[in-house]
């Protein structure tokens, strides 16, 4: 072997061995994610399960820091600090992704509109990928989807008719005016607060009623201060794991691939642990002394009255005119295939 052979055949193993590592480095990409979810909770551990699965995917995956509980403010400032490039991704409900683009409010702000968790996956799997695509045009992908199931009215006195509603000082999200307004339009005392300001509120009197899912009722304690539960669908909380568009197009197409599956196995496990602890929380919060109050058929009809009342102020307000309208002709559709127990 000449000089020449010998110096290019040490270049290029030298290349190789240079280039490899620094192809890892430069994939594995830090990500930042904000969520409310506490920590310890089955929604973290799932998060945290999916970030191991990143650290492992091809090119170098990415390293995934979750801050839990809060810690990066309300979901309107999770979702100001992604654009702001502070935050990569965040696991928001359906209020911080209405910040970013608000046919996503069809999913949750139209109160009792989804009579059972089946039309919630129905409309689900129609409406996602036309959420997706909208998300992205402004600079953000969808990880995953997932839900815990319908919120319950949580109360400090019995609210079973919608005149006891309207009596009460009810609680709603921080920054959703198209929310406060519906619930001024049909006569209810809506008072907004941040998250973390719950159960103070609740111990002062400032509110007295709130719209929860049982599970997170639990771990607040919800019950200790309002032991009162209306057992009615009023809406699915929904939400999504999203990143910015521009950290996701960092990766590579096979990275992206892997991070993608992850995402989605992390997505399944959230919403069926949440559907579940939903259920199983409703019991253990009655052993420690909640009372669920039940509607008859007659005091059914006239919550369904008063929602309709709502509709006209939801349509085109809370939810674009167009999103709104594909929704409800999608579950009449839906409806009328199904077995007559079922409608």
């Amino acid at each position: 072997m000449n000089k020449l052979t010998r110096f290019v055949s040490f270049s290029l193993v030298w290349g190789l061995l240079i280039s490899v590592p620094s192809a890892v480095a430069a994939g594995a990409v830090k990500v930042r994610l904000g969520t409310l979810a506490p920590k310890g909770s089955s929604y973290a551990k799932n998060l945290e399960a999916m970030g191991q699965q990143w650290s492992k995917a091809l090119g170098g995956g990415a390293t995934l820091t979750i801050y839990p509980d809060g810690q990066m403010g309300s979901e309107a400032d999770m979702v100001r600090r992604m654009r702001l490039g502070q935050l990569q991704a965040a696991m928001v409900t359906t209020s911080g992704l209405s910040e970013i683009e608000a046919s996503v409010a069809v999913l949750q702000s139209m109160p009792r509109i989804y009579r059972t968790l089946e039309e919630v996956d129905y409309i689900s799997q129609k409406m996602e990928p036309i959420l997706e695509k909208r998300l992205n045009a402004k600079g953000f992908v969808v990880l995953f989807w997932c839900d815990t199931g319908f919120v319950r009215f949580f109360s400090k006195q019995p609210v079973i008719s919608p005149d006891d509603i309207r009596q009460a000082k009810l609680l709603v999200a921080a920054g959703r005016p198209n929310e406060l307004a519906i619930y001024r339009f049909v006569g209810i005392h809506p008072v907004p607060l941040e998250i973390a300001d719950i159960l103070p509120s609740l111990q002062t009197g400032l509110i007295d009623c709130l719209a929860m899912p049982p599970a997170i009722a639990l771990t607040m304690p919800i019950h200790s201060a309002a032991p009162h539960m209306l057992d009615m669908n009023w809406a699915p909380l929904v939400g999504a794991a999203i990143i910015t568009k521009e950290s996701w197009e960092s990766f590579s197409p096979e990275t992206r691939e892997a991070l993608h599956n992850s995402a989605l196995e992390a997505g399944n496990l959230i919403k069926a642990d949440g559907r579940r602890e939903n259920v199983e929380s409703i019991s253990a919060m009655v052993k420690r002394g909640l009372k669920v109050h039940t509607l008859t058929p007659e005091m059914d009809a006239e919550w369904e009255r008063e929602v309709e009342k709502a509709y006209a102020k939801v349509r085109g307000i809370a939810v674009p005119a167009d999103i709104y309208d594909d929704v409800t002709n999608q579950l009449q559709t839906f409806r009328a295939a199904q077995p007559a127990t079922k409608k």
